[in-house]
């Protein structure tokens, strides 16, 4: 009963439905499908996003916006 007991706080990996795998058949089994989750899991997560480029990293901002409400007022030719 005891073995019973420690078989079931074991998490449980795979569970075999048909036929009698060797343990080496059904390690080979979870490495595939575990490989195959991992690249499926890495290709669903979004791209990182591409670093800025050194032009961009110098490049000024852009000027203040010019003051309009002054108009040719200020304009003495």
């Amino acid at each position: 009963m005891s073995d019973t007991a420690s078989d079931d706080s074991l998490a449980t990996v795979a569970r075999v439905v048909r036929g009698a795998p060797t343990p080496e058949e059904l390690a080979a089994a979870v490495v595939v499908v575990s490989e195959a989750f991992a690249r499926e899991t890495a290709d669903a997560t979004a791209p990182e996003d591409a670093p800025r480029s050194r032009w961009e990293l110098s490049a000024r901002g852009l000027r203040s916006p010019l003051n309009r409400d002054a108009g040719w007022h200020g304009f003495t030719g």
